[in-house]
């Protein structure tokens, strides 16, 4: 499926973002732009099931596939974040880009996934103060963007992450140079995985005091983060 996309604007060099579940290309709001101040064309995807793509059959092979018919190969750089981190590195061979980021990656999700699954489900209809309470430290912007983006969200999504996570979808190696970039105290990587990660050729590095959407919780930290990779 071709996705819709977004850009910003008109460098030489190309990145990509791809956003996580329940989200789309708005939640790079302050990250596309920076990267474009810094001589990037930026795409932003919505996965499909998310923003303006169209629906249909869901699954990580799913994903990816759709993100190798939708992107250009051999860009600069690749930026995914959780769900879309876990498709990014499923289609990266594909893709080819000269540098991979993975973003609080979701390549491991533990027993608990059906129960996750069904939490996920639930906040497709989070009234502002639920998602303000949860994330103190957005902007109001963040949270706009936030409501607008579960709004179109198609949340049958997650009903295959049970079925999507029944293997490990951690990456053996990094098929291109790979950094991945942790919330502090991630849920989603343990420090056994991060520990493996590194022994399997990624750059690990964390931003302190985050959570999952750590470009909406300190955007300057997740930024620094980044130094070298951009």
């Amino acid at each position: 499926m071709k996705l819709h996309t977004r850009e910003w604007g008109t460098g030489d060099r190309v990145a990509v973002l791809v956003h996580g579940i329940m989200s789309d290309h708005r939640t790079w709001r302050r990250v596309a732009p920076a990267l474009a101040d810094k001589g990037y064309r930026v795409i932003g995807v919505d996965l499909r099931g998310h923003g303006a793509s169209g629906r249909g059959e869901y699954g990580a092979e799913i994903w990816a596939d759709d993100l190798a018919e939708t992107l250009p190969q051999g860009v600069e750089l690749t930026i995914g974040h959780s769900l879309g981190a876990m498709a990014l590195a499923l289609a990266v061979e594909r893709l080819a880009p000269e540098r991979a980021v993975y973003c609080d990656p979701a390549w491991d999700l533990d027993e608990n996934v059906t129960a996750a699954a069904s939490a996920f489900a639930y906040f497709k209809r989070a009234p502002r103060a639920m998602i303000k309470a949860f994330n103190p430290r957005w902007e109001e912007a963040d949270v706009d963007v936030e409501l607008a983006t579960l709004a179109a969200w198609d949340p049958a999504t997650v009903q295959v992450l049970p079925d999507t996570y029944a293997v490990s979808r951690t990456p053996a190696h990094p098929v291109v140079p790979s950094l991945v970039v942790l919330a502090d105290s991630s849920d989603l990587v343990s420090p056994d995985l991060e520990g493996e990660l590194k022994k399997r050729g990624f750059e690990v590095r964390t931003v302190p005091g985050v959570g999952h959407t750590l470009y909406r919780d300190d955007f300057e930290g997740f930024m620094t983060a980044l130094d070298g990779w951009i």
